[in-house]
């Protein structure tokens, strides 16, 4: 069995016991997230409506936060003594999916 979650403006395809670094979710380590499923396909059986998903849900305990890779970033204009740097480091949050219902 495994669901489709969206997440952050992300989606991602999870099942059971999977380990994933979502955008961050300011949870507490060790709290229980829930997720709703927009996809849910165990065996044969693929649930895609609103009304057969509002009961299911994705249930994730976080495990800790991470952080990304260092992105710099450098503008330059030439001929007018103009530049710019900059850095970005996006921060993650690790959840573990422990449930999926359906």
């Amino acid at each position: 069995m495994y669901a489709v979650i969206t997440t952050g403006g992300k989606q991602y395809k999870v099942s059971e016991g999977e380990t994933l670094n979502v955008e961050l979710l300011g949870a507490a380590e060790g709290t229980d997230v829930t997720f709703t499923p927009i996809l849910l396909v165990a065996g044969d059986t693929v649930l895609s409506s609103k009304s057969a998903l509002s009961a299911s849900k994705v249930t994730a305990r976080v495990i800790g936060s991470d952080k990304g890779p260092k992105i710099v970033g450098f503008m330059y204009k030439s001929k007018a003594r103009a530049q710019r740097r900059w850095g970005h480091r996006q921060k993650y949050t690790t959840v573990q999916v422990t449930s999926i219902t359906a």
